[in-house]
């Protein structure tokens, strides 16, 4: 099978959909002529055109809004935020429109839009460009949050989300997109809602996302060398949360590490955590850990910046404590 990066295969999911459906378009800051900040919607304005790829003004706030009342009017836009952390500004539009229009309406309206950004630390941008997000939609129903790892599934979660009526946050770690993997030229979906086992284990559960789902590899790796087995979980949809893929490797493992990049307090991994603890207590063998990023901003030099996100060492570290529990 051919390879793709992982940013190729979403302008490639893009293209397909657009081409499938002509209710389906771009909008974003810098989206049309020049392909976006990363390139990812090259080449879509010279076969689609202005109608279909728009560029906005420098307005979060304007790009949801009209982004919302696109897709109530019955089209399916796809809204590029050129950075998460300003999804902020917009955040009105996502969590007072958006996502309760199904609701408001008894399903009469819905408001099937995508909002793809770019997410994530570890490429130098500093306070205002490298946050980790999900967990400022977390207590929002309504909202989908979807997270892919791979260039296979980017393309597929971003159809599925495309297709959805769900408003969906796709999120799109920066230093994923060059990343190189097997995506089928034809038009597939991956459902939204369903984990991944990335690696079978049996002595402790590794649970994580974009970027991170690496470095738990990583990890499990290294431990293997000393016998220790560990099961790797790629959330790949954090909102709805795929629950029967990490009881049945909890029941399997009794252990458990959540990794997330993000600050500790308040991070999307506690969430998990305490589901885990309210619903298979009994299963567990050892108290539940959490790899963070630190409670700090994400500052601009590179050695404190590698100091604040979480590390291989780390996961090794946690998974070693609760085994020897």
């Amino acid at each position: 099978m051919r390879k793709l990066s992982f940013g190729k295969a979403i302008n490639e999911a893009l293209d397909q959909e657009m081409e499938r459906d002509e209710k389906v378009f771009v909008l974003g800051e810098d989206v049309a002529k020049m392909g976006g900040d990363f390139g990812i919607t090259r080449g879509l304005w010279k076969k689609y055109g202005d109608k279909r790829v728009k560029d906005t003004p420098l307005s979060e706030a304007a790009i949801l809004g009209i982004a919302n009342g696109a897709a109530m009017a019955g089209l399916r836009p796809v809204a590029e935020i050129m950075f998460a952390d300003f999804i902020t500004e917009g955040y009105d539009q996502l969590v007072n429109n958006s996502a309760k229009i199904h609701f408001m309406f008894n399903g009469t309206v819905t408001c099937p839009l995508v909002v793809r950004t770019a997410n994530g630390a570890g490429f130098h941008a500093a306070y205002h460009h490298s946050q980790t997000p999900e967990a400022w939609f977390l207590n929002v129903p309504g909202l989908y949050i979807v997270a892919p790892s791979t260039p296979y599934e980017a393309k597929g979660l971003l159809i599925a989300s495309i297709r959805d009526d769900n408003p969906v946050i796709f999120l799109e770690h920066k230093l994923l997109y060059e990343m190189e993997g097997e995506v089928p030229e034809e038009p597939y979906m991956v459902e939204l809602g369903k984990a991944r086992v990335r690696k079978e284990g049996k002595d402790a559960t590794l649970i994580a996302s974009q970027r991170m789902v690496y470095l738990a590899l990583e990890a499990a790796e290294e431990l293997s060398k000393e016998d220790i087995q560990v099961e790797v979980i790629d959330l790949r949809t954090l909102f709805p949360l795929d629950k029967d893929a990490i009881f049945d490797s909890v029941a399997k493992t009794g252990r458990v590490v959540l990794v997330n990049e993000a600050p500790k307090t308040g991070n999307y991994v506690n969430e998990i955590s305490q589901t885990i603890n309210e619903e298979m207590f009994e299963f567990l063998k050892a108290p539940i850990k959490r790899v963070t990023g630190l409670d700090a901003p994400t500052a601009f030099a590179p050695k404190l910046e590698e100091y604040y996100l979480p590390h291989k060492e780390d996961i090794i570290r946690e998974v070693k404590e609760i085994v020897e529990y």
